[in-house]
């Protein structure tokens, strides 16, 4: 058995093209949505990444506003610059670039941001809507696995998922997420962590693991069951002199021994990484949807 490989790419390629047929739409009637970003300091993947998504708003005919600040730039020109984002009407969704240069200030920065322009899906409000299953701006990494699930046909509804991993960002909101009586869950849910005794004794039970550790190749085949669906969302560095950069990117499970194991699996890179921006874009029209209908 070789695995179905979970295109990534290619799923966020068909829905970009959605996004942006619905971005002229709107634009049509009068409202182009506009996203806001925030990126204080130089971290090289940082800008790399807001370049990547200031492209990729242009190509869906997103209005795209880039504030840039030094990494001097003190709590109080910070959370001006998000103050002027909330009243900017042109403005439908603000993104603050994480992780910011002081990382005790990031709670009260985010917190900033108007819920209703909350397109990471951060805010306690957004985060509080989403846990009582209310209508909400879903993170965007854990919205982005639900929809690459549901779009290769891998159906969630009464089966056994584990997530490894327990951060805000990604494993505790997919967890919430997966449990939830809708469409793109249902699920039977196992969160797995650093305080988890014997993690393999879960992921050989899962129908779904979901690997949201931050380390390479920790979750190996022999954790997982024959024919489960493995989801990774691990992006790591590894070194490797054969390549012209010095390393290659690898997730946090061993892709190559997976795939005689696993029915179907994300690579990486080409998986999970592209949805993330593509459902920033998703959650930043849905603003501008939203604005529309309370105007």
């Amino acid at each position: 058995m070789t695995a179905k490989r979970l295109d990534g790419k290619q799923i966020a390629a068909e829905m970009r093209a959605e996004i942006k047929h619905d971005v002229a739409a709107l634009t049509q009637k009068g409202v182009r949505p506009g996203l806001g970003v925030l990126l204080v300091g130089e971290d090289p993947a940082s800008r790399s990444y807001v370049t990547a998504k200031e492209k990729a708003c242009e190509e869906a005919g997103i209005l795209s506003r880039e504030v840039k600040l030094p990494a001097t730039a003190g709590k109080a020109e910070i959370l001006a610059a998000v103050a002027a984002f909330n009243a900017a009407d042109e403005i439908v969704g603000i993104l603050v670039q994480l992780p910011l240069p002081d990382g005790n200030i990031e709670e009260e920065v985010l917190n900033t941001i108007l819920p209703e322009k909350d397109v990471d899906g951060f805010h306690p409000v957004n985060v509080g809507r989403m846990m009582l299953g209310l209508p909400a701006y879903l993170p965007c990494t854990p919205h982005g696995i639900l929809h690459i699930l549901k779009r290769s046909g891998i159906e969630l509804r009464g089966k056994h998922v584990v997530v490894v991993g327990r951060s805000n960002i990604v494993g505790r909101p997919l967890a919430n997420l997966l449990s939830q009586k809708s469409e793109l869950g249902n699920a039977t849910v196992t969160v797995c962590h650093t305080g988890t005794p014997d993690i393999a004794a879960f992921t050989r039970q899962a129908d779904v693991v979901i690997a949201a550790v931050g380390r390479p190749h920790v979750i190996t085949a022999d954790m997982i069951r024959e024919g489960a669906v493995v989801v990774d969302v691990g992006v790591n560095r590894v070194e490797d002199a054969s390549r012209k950069s010095g390393y290659r990117l690898v997730g946090d499970c061993d892709y190559e021994a997976m795939l005689e194991r696993a029915s179907a699996i994300t690579p990486v890179p080409g998986g999970v990484g592209p949805m993330t921006i593509t459902m920033l874009l998703y959650n930043t029209v849905e603003c501008a949807r939203r604005r529309r209908l309370n105007d």
